[in-house]
């Protein structure tokens, strides 16, 4: 299954991963913090990268660029999460190459 990002689901997480257990769904999320909480994977825009392209933006503006003069930015560094705890409940075998993929493996 794959969980969207929205403000209807951002309060409802630790739910959503909680059905997902309990049904035995494999699941990607779209931010780390789900995997932390137990979820089973997450590819999504690396935060701190995010962080620092929004201050990029916020210092060129307080050097007096106008906003709407400022080309859009989309991210271009992504992370793979994977939670290997949770891939044992789901009774998952986790290739190796999968693993060494990962950015981050909870284990």
């Amino acid at each position: 299954m794959l969980v969207g990002i929205g403000a209807s689901l951002n309060s409802k997480w630790e739910s959503i991963i909680a059905l997902a257990a309990r049904y035995a769904i494999p699941t990607i999320y779209p931010l780390r913090e789900a995997v932390v909480a137990g979820g089973l994977m997450s590819y999504a825009p690396s935060q701190s990268n995010a962080y620092h392209q929004a201050g990029i933006y916020a210092g060129r503006i307080l050097k007096g660029e106008k906003p709407a003069d400022l080309p859009v930015m989309q991210a271009t560094k992504f992370e793979f999460t994977l939670n290997l705890k949770t891939a044992k409940t789901l009774g998952l075998d986790v290739p190796m190459i999968i693993q060494m993929t990962a950015d981050e493996v909870i284990e």
